[in-house]
């Protein structure tokens, strides 16, 4: 009933997060709709994703000439505080805030059986490998996982792979969110907002 060409567009964007096969036929209606030139808009920056590469020291992407993305390029960063975060957005909603001005590592997503990838045991080495070089042992290394049991398990495993890279190793703070209600609190929510009250 579809044309060959939603089918393939339908096979290829169902796969990506949180698009399954209804929201992939809506966006190709969507583009059709939008016409010809929106098409070719849109494919244009698609294939321009190809000419971006990945930083060599934290793993986030860059458009550069050199290997270097910004953050790590940037003089002006802390070099002795890194932050570990799992995925790309959770780095861009942190230099949201403007409130980090030390360097990052990017690990990729965790799993939930609290076993490291290859890949991730590869890009804590390669940190910790720098951070000896470069000043033999880091002022601090910052944690930055969602704060769930498997952020959890994965942190106490991230810990013991660290050993000996930084002098402290300390994870993000947890409490009430701006704007939330005591009221609606888990117990374990306000158990850390009353321990890391200032």
């Amino acid at each position: 009933m579809l044309p060959e060409a939603i089918k393939k567009f339908v096979e290829i964007f169902s796969a990506l997060p949180s698009i399954g096969t209804r929201q992939a036929i809506r966006l190709a209606f969507k583009m059709i709709a939008g016409g010809r030139a929106k098409i070719e808009e849109t494919a244009k920056a698609i294939a321009d994703l190809k000419h971006l590469k990945i930083c060599r020291e934290c793993f986030f992407i860059h458009s550069n000439k050199g290997d270097l993305c910004d953050i790590c390029a940037n003089p002006q960063r802390k070099q002795s505080i890194v932050m570990i975060v799992e995925k790309e957005t959770d780095l861009i909603s942190i230099e949201r805030t403007k409130k980090f001005n030390g360097r990052y590592l990017i690990l990729g997503s965790l799993t939930k059986t609290g076993v490291l990838e290859s890949i991730q045991k590869l890009r804590l080495s390669h940190l910790k490998n720098r951070v000896k070089k470069e000043m033999g042992q880091a002022e601090e290394i910052i944690l930055a996982f969602n704060p769930t049991t498997y952020g959890d398990l994965n942190t106490s495993i991230i810990i013991k792979e660290l050993d000996g890279a930084a002098k402290k190793i300390s994870r993000l703070g947890r409490g009430i969110p701006v704007g939330g209600e005591i009221e609606f609190a888990d117990e374990e929510t306000l158990g850390q907002s009353l321990e890391r009250r200032s």
